[in-house]
């Protein structure tokens, strides 16, 4: 099992029967996206969303025109079109659009959960689902298989947006962690949704769900400094090449933007790469590698492989009686947060690391018992090719064969 019962909400499981059963249905119908709202139908739409200090204007429009299509026809729903979205949104372009579905889908506004096929196996459309208010991480992890991929691509993005908001939710992702904060723990719903609305009227000190204070008041002012840049430079009025103007002054802010934003994403990047040569417990999905990432990051390198190796064997202890262990991550994390505090002993890990070492000594001397097979077969053949290039040499130069003394 991937997440704990008592991390995961009731609704959340509800939703994934939901998902399961829409893609049973797909069938080989036309190829479209379905859309599958989670939470309570509102008469009008959620204060929330409204309020969001992180969302811009476009991206809560967005959201509004997603959540009519899924009211207009039920529970279950044809996700719009890119095309429809812009237009009922009245925006410039389905880039827009596009953006703005990546920046919902990084605040966990909205999830991508899976990826539907018909009959014949090819791609039917993407299954959607809306929530009216931001996921849990835990929820998040469980519905949307590739958020974690997902935060890592979006990363080096196009549109400065979207990266700036992905740098906050990996900012505050890894600031909880090395505070030693449990990501994953389950949480109060309505003491979650209190802090949220704290944090949206007095902007100081209070998390609003995944964003930590300090990221919160970052992004708030960045996107309030965006829009009056736009404001003033709309309303100079230059009479030689406004538009060159305009231009240099939105090339330079773009130019700072991707500037800030590459650098934190190289750092993190150069920590991914120290990462590669570790060894996972093959029961790991791709969101728990990525979160598990975040965790070892946090411990000396050399004791990294250790602390995967203590999981790895703890996993296996199942097959011998040992209790279940129903949250993999938290149970790494509870590692780490001992290697930190000097209290870490290998046990379970050694066990993991001896068969480790003898599959690769076996391995090892298969390779090497190979190549002196094939080095053997290949001798023969090789003299004899060296031969006749000596012969064919001679030859050309008018010597003497090998063996043959000139008069």
């Amino acid at each position: 099992m991937s997440q704990s019962e008592a991390d995961i909400r009731p609704e959340t499981y509800a939703l994934d029967a939901l998902i399961r059963e829409t893609l049973a249905r797909g069938g080989s119908t036309a190829v479209a996206d379905a859309l599958l709202f989670l939470g309570t139908t509102h008469h009008a739409f959620p204060a929330l969303v409204v309020r969001d200090p992180i969302l811009e204007p476009v991206d809560k429009l967005v959201w509004m025109v997603v959540y009519q299509s899924a009211r207009g026809t039920g529970s279950k729903a044809v996700f719009p079109s890119y095309a429809d979205i812009a237009r009922f949104a009245n925006v410039s372009s389905s880039s827009t659009v596009s953006r703005a579905i990546a920046i919902l889908r990084a605040t966990r506004w909205l999830s991508l959960c899976a990826r539907g096929r018909d009959t014949n196996g090819r791609f039917a459309g993407n299954v959607y689902a809306l929530h009216d208010e931001p996921l849990p991480l835990a929820d998040a992890l469980h519905l949307d298989p590739g958020y974690m991929a997902f935060l890592q691509e979006a990363a080096t993005h196009h549109h400065a947006s979207v990266r700036r908001v992905i740098a906050g939710v990996s900012e505050s992702l890894d600031a909880d962690i090395r505070e030693g904060r449990d990501v994953l723990a389950p949480v109060n719903a309505i003491e979650r949704r209190l802090e949220a609305v704290d944090a949206i009227h007095c902007r100081s000190g209070r998390r609003y769900f995944s964003f930590s204070a300090g990221v919160l008041a970052s992004l708030s002012n960045a996107a309030k400094e965006s829009r009056e840049n736009a404001r003033h430079q709309n309303s100079k009025a230059v009479p030689r090449a406004p538009q060159n103007s305009k231009t240099v002054g939105r090339s330079s802010k773009y130019k700072n933007t991707t500037t800030t934003t590459q650098t934190a994403y190289e750092g993190s990047a150069r920590e991914a790469v120290a990462l590669e040569g570790l060894v996972f417990p093959p029961r790991l999905k791709d969101n728990q590698r990525a979160l598990a990432a975040r965790y070892l990051a946090t411990v000396p390198a050399e004791h990294r492989q250790s602390v995967l190796d203590e999981l790895a064997g703890r996993l296996q202890a199942e097959q011998h009686g040992a209790k279940p262990v129903y949250d993999e991550l938290r149970y790494l994390h509870h590692l780490c947060k001992q290697v930190n505090q000097g209290g870490f002993v290998e046990n379970l890990g050694l066990k993991v690391q001896t068969e480790r070492e003898r599959r690769r000594a076996e391995a090892e001397f298969l390779r090497e018992e190979a190549a002196t097979r094939n080095q053997e077969r290949t001798a023969p053949a090789s003299r004899s090719r060296g031969e006749n290039a000596l012969a064919e040499m001679r030859k050309q130069l008018k010597r003497p064969p090998s063996g043959r003394k000139s008069c």
